[in-house]
Formats: C-alpha cells, sequence, structure tokens
C-alpha cells in the first residue's frame, strides 16, 4: 500500500470562502435555496479576463470536499459528494490524523497549472513529514485527474507517485464543455431563469475541459477546435487549454488506473452552425457512449485504443462514479493489491436521462433505454436526498420507457434503475435531480 492517498474532486467539488465568509457550498437541500441567488455569488467568483495560470488575488480560497449532492445547473450535472469514497479509504487504514490520508480541496475556478503546481507542494510536504520514502497515491474524480496529471508529469512528483487512480477524468475532454461554453449556460423554467454564461466563459477550467480530441463536423472530416473558428470563445483561452493537454504525456501509463463511466447517452461529437453548438451522440457513424458527461473518446489517454484492457470499465453516470460500489471495490484492489472482485457482473445495462432541475408541481419525467438483451422485471427508485425510497415503478419492458414521477414536494432526489429484485442481471445506475418551487416574480 502506498504511504499517503490524496483525494481530488472535480469541478465545483471542492467549497470556497472569502473574507465574507463561504461562497460556495451549495450543496443538498441548501441547492435549492441557493439557485436563485447563484447569478449573484457567482459574479463575485467571476474570474478577471487574461488570468492564465495566475491566482486573481480575491481572497477566495479552498476550505473542503463537497460532502453531498451539489450543483450549478447548466454548468455541471448534479454530483454526489465525497464521503463515501473517504469512508473507503479510512476503512482501508487512511487516515487525516496519522497524515496519510488528504482531501485537496482547490479553487476549481483557476487553472489546471495553478492547481497543479499547488498539490505537487502540498504532497511534497506530506510526503516528507512521513519519511524520505515515501510515495504516494491519487483517487481522483473528474478534473481532479487533470489536476494530478499535471502535478506528476510537469512538477517533478512522477517518482514520488506509486499510483494515479481516476473516475470519470476526461483525459481529452468532454463535447459538453464545449456546448455549454459556446451555446452559454442559462437555465430557465417557468418564469425562473439564470444566466450564468459569463462566469463560465471566465474559468479557464472550463476551457481545459473542452474536448482535445477531433469533434467538430467538417467538409473534411472531424477537426479538432484550434482546427476552426469557435464562435463566442476568446481563441486564445481556447489555445491555451488544448496547449494544456498537450503538454500531458503517457509518461505515467503503466501507473494508471482510469476507470470510466459507460452505457450512458452521452455528447461525443458537435456541428457548428449560425454561431450554435449542436451535439451528437456518434462517433464516425458509431453510437460510443459514455458516463453521459465524458464519452469514451475523451475518457481515454491519446492514442489509447478504446479496447484497451487497461481501461476499467462499470455502467454508471459521471455524477455517481465516486459513490458506486463496484468502482470503490476497484479503488481498494488498485490500492491493495488484493484480489477484489467487484460487485458489477455481466448483465443488462441501462442507459438512464433524467433532467437536472425541474419545478414543484411539474413531472420528473426519467427516460430508460435498453440497448441489450432486456430484463424480465425493471425497478426504478425514486429516493430522497438520504437515500431513503419515496416511490417505485416497474414499467413494461420495452426498448424505450418514459416513467413519470408527479407531485413531488421540493427538494434534493437520486432516480436508481436497477433489477426488480437483489440478484437480478441489471447493473444498477443512479443519477440526481433537484425539484424546487416556482420563485414569486
Amino acid at each position: 500500500m502506498s504511504d499517503l492517498v490524496v483525494v481530488l474532486p472535480g469541478i465545483l467539488g471542492s467549497t470556497l470562502r472569502d473574507k465574507d465568509g463561504m461562497v460556495w457550498e451549495v450543496s443538498g437541500k441548501a441547492a435549492l435555496r441557493a439557485v436563485l441567488s447563484l447569478g449573484g455569488t457567482l459574479k463575485r467568483l467571476k474570474l478577471p479576463s487574461g488570468i492564465g495560470d495566475e491566482h486573481p488575488g480575491d481572497g477566495v480560497e479552498p476550505v473542503a470536499l463537497m460532502s453531498d449532492l451539489h450543483v450549478i445547473p447548466g454548468i455541471w450535472t448534479p454530483l454526489k459528494g465525497y464521503d463515501r469514497v473517504t469512508r473507503k479509504l479510512i476503512s482501508l487504514g487512511y487516515t487525516t490524523e496519522k497524515g496519510t490520508l488528504l482531501p485537496f480541496a482547490y479553487d476549481w475556478r483557476l487553472s489546471n497549472r495553478y492547481n497543479g503546481a499547488l498539490l505537487a507542494r502540498r504532497v511534497g510536504e506530506a510526503l516528507d513529514r512521513i519519511g524520505p520514502n515515501a510515495k504516494v497515491s491519487f483517487v481522483c474524480h473528474s478534473m481532479g485527474g487533470l489536476v494530478a496529471r499535471w502535478c506528476i508529469e510537469q512538477c517533478g512528483m512522477a517518482e514520488r507517485t506509486d499510483k494515479l487512480i481516476t473516475m470519470g477524468t476526461p483525459y481529452r475532454g468532454a463535447a459538453s464543455a464545449l456546448d455549454q461554453l459556446v451555446n452559454g449556460v442559462r437555465k430557465g423554467l417557468g418564469p425562473f431563469g439564470i444566466d450564468l454564461t459569463e462566469f463560465a466563459r471566465s474559468l479557464p477550467s472550463l476551457h481545459q475541459l473542452l474536448p482535445e480530441y477531433a469533434c467538430i463536423e467538417s467538409p473534411n472530416g472531424l477537426v479538432k477546435t484550434t482546427e476552426t473558428t469557435v464562435p463566442e470563445l476568446d481563441t486564445k483561452m481556447v489555445e491555451d487549454a488544448m496547449a494544456f493537454h498537450g503538454a500531458l504525456t503517457d509518461s505515467f501509463a503503466d501507473r494508471t488506473y482510469a476507470i470510466i463511466g459507460g452505457k450512458q447517452p452521452t455528447a461525443t461529437t458537435a456541428k457548428i452552425a449560425g454561431g450554435k453548438v449542436t451535439c451528437y451522440r456518434t462517433y464516425e457513424g458509431k453510437e460510443l457512449h459514455g458516463d453521459a458527461t465524458v464519452p469514451a473518446v475523451g475518457g481515454a489517454r491519446r492514442g489509447l485504443n478504446l479496447q484497451s484492457n487497461t481501461l476499467h470499465r462499470v455502467t454508471e453516470q459521471h455524477t455517481s462514479l465516486q459513490d458506486n460500489s463496484a468502482v470503490l471495490d476497484m479503488v481498494e484492489s488498485f490500492l491493495t493489491a488484493t484480489d477484489i472482485v467487484p460487485r458489477n457482473v455481466t448483465a443488462t445495462e441501462p442507459q438512464v436521462i433524467v433532467p437536472d432541475l425541474v419545478l414543484a408541481g411539474e413531472d420528473l419525467e426519467v427516460t430508460v433505454e435498453l440497448k441489450d438483451t432486456p430484463p424480465r422485471a425493471l425497478k426504478v427508485a425514486l429516493l430522497n436526498e438520504q437515500g431513503k425510497q419515496v416511490e417505485s415503478r416497474s414499467p413494461a419492458i420495452s426498448e424505450t420507457m418514459s416513467i413519470k414521477f408527479d407531485g413531488l414536494a421540493p427538494g434534493a432526489y437520486y432516480v436508481q434503475v436497477s433489477g426488480i429484485s437483489v440478484g437480478a442481471p441489471v447493473v444498477p445506475v443512479t443519477s440526481a435531480a433537484l425539484v424546487m418551487d416556482c420563485p414569486d416574480v
């Protein structure tokens, strides 16, 4: 086992504060109360033009990892927190008290280069306290894997690193980031609406989630963002983001364990027309899927065949990878090198589509698609924020099913699609949604 384990969350996954108090801790039910004021809150967090790899000096500092459901509607889908993965590591003997567990909160607005360099300093100090020959393993969700890669490959930490374990890291970016940055980040439901476009476009980190792979349709086939004109975006920020990806290498590939979610409808390629982006779920005519946020072609290193046995696949959505039992089994096996069999087995793998946000009084409509051998029975359960089942449906089995939950009180919910009973051959998939009151206008 490694001497030190560092946990890195994805974008939005760290709480932030300034001299006046907490400026980002929107989670759980607090997300419902905060959505209406997000526009004003995020104006305080908007970064100045040309920030590059620097800190803006605005007094904002990271505090801790998000513990439960957190979300900015329209920028990234609702994500579960990091309590469960942290508890798994504690069960293996890693603790903050002994200095062997380091939950690394970081200012997710900033460039991954900045945070990667900061991570290298913090990890170096922690290893020095343990001993001269101590080594670290990184356990990362989503963008946290990019921060760790920069730390390892560009900040001299390769020799002191034992393993890099990533869950849903966009090694080559995600088309959904292109959609958000070009089309704008606007969320509107009834009279409720917020526009986070300027905030989103100020973030170097979000630009570094843009797809590095060729994904934009052109008369000559698919091209990269740097090989065409991308409307609305700062060309220098796009070029700098692609330079970030270009500087990352495969130098640590033999000690990297990439866990990727799959079998979920995922934006993969894009077409630009009329100053807007339209995303598609196919790549060169094939529907490759992904984890509903990171496509398969973006979840693997450059030059790696998607059939590679170095990619560890789990049927799950991006939002729940760090909370998935099979994923946590894999993390344990990678860290301890013991023979642990993940709970998932070859089975029906449902594709699930759930809206991020609906108003109270509206139906929460869940779409389930079955591309594999259909199960005899299926359960679509609605869970509250504490994980307690509120209600469930057992729809008639077909290739595409629409399940509606109505009369929901405002709150945070999880939708879990699974077999009708324990042991049923259906891989469970979990997604999150928020139901909020219609604001007075």
